[in-house]
């Protein structure tokens, strides 16, 4: 199934991505965020065509948020570790792994109780930001003479920010409220 095909190269663009990281250059920067804004491509087009061709996987189901957290995660740290992302700056990226690694145990948890939880469109918002963000804060390096990328990836990353903390407030409520509606 191409969906799943798609989703899968998600995770395959990440090690390509960190290995631009030790390269230099504008060819390096070009390289890492053309494969970062590919791999964001296939995180709209599997989900779109596996409603459009009615192929819904459970393994779709399963591996689209881990791709996206996969993808967001290593390369906010590898921005992270290589000071494009710096100073406070870094609590904001603190935030955005620390909520994804909250709603992937309780994604995990919710499904030993036989409960599943949805997929809201503000997270979907929520990850288009941050993809927004780390495409900017890729590019910054190439030409900061003629825009600031850096900057406007800094203000996508906080507002990315926003969403990351709101939507995971929502789940975690979701979480709760499914947890002590099932002990009763």
């Amino acid at each position: 199934m191409l969906p799943n095909l798609l989703t899968v190269s998600r995770v395959f663009f990440i090690p390509f991505i960190i290995l631009c990281f030790y390269m230099e250059g504008f060819w390096a920067h070009l390289s890492a965020t053309l494969l970062f804004i590919m791999a964001c491509i296939t995180d709209f087009f599997d989900g779109y065509l596996a409603r459009q061709w009615k192929q819904v996987s459970a393994f779709g189901r399963f591996m689209d948020p881990v791709a996206d957290k996969l993808l967001v995660s290593t390369t906010l740290l590898m921005l992270s570790g290589f000071g494009v992302i710096d100073g406070l700056h870094l609590v904001g990226a603190s935030i955005i792994l620390a909520r994804e690694i909250m709603v992937s145990g309780l994604r995990e948890f919710m499904s030993e109780m036989q409960m599943k939880v949805p997929v809201t469109k503000y997270a979907k918002w929520k990850t288009g930001m941050q993809m927004l963000s780390i495409t900017c804060l890729l590019s910054s390096p190439m030409f900061p003479e003629i825009i600031e990328m850096k900057d406007i990836g800094v203000v996508a990353l906080w507002l990315a920010v926003i969403m990351t903390v709101f939507t995971g407030a929502r789940y975690l409520k979701f979480g709760i409220v499914k947890m002590a509606n099932n002990a009763q």
